[in-house]
């Protein structure tokens, strides 16, 4: 909670709080802005806070579609050879 680690999950927050912390493979950035006066529905809620989390790098494109079973036994055998003259 802004930049310290937190001990206790029990902390209390306010406006103006920055939260990091891991959600999936990603850490979230997340500042305060408000609090709630009731627990109401997810786009009230997204309301409350700015998502300060950095844009993360797409993931590379795919080559062509996934190989099959047989595909992959061919490449393995080609893997087993080796080298021709070795």
């Amino acid at each position: 909670m802004n930049g310290e680690r937190v001990a206790k999950p029990a902390n209390t927050v306010g406006p103006e709080d920055v939260l990091t912390f891991p959600q999936g493979r990603t850490i979230r950035v997340i500042r305060i802005l408000a609090l709630a006066t009731r627990r109401g529905p997810a786009p009230e809620a997204q309301t409350l806070y700015d998502d300060l989390t950095p844009p993360s790098e797409p993931a590379p494109p795919r080559v062509g579609p996934r190989p099959t079973k047989k595909d992959r036994r061919a490449l393995d055998d080609l893997s087993k050879d080796g080298p021709e003259g070795a």
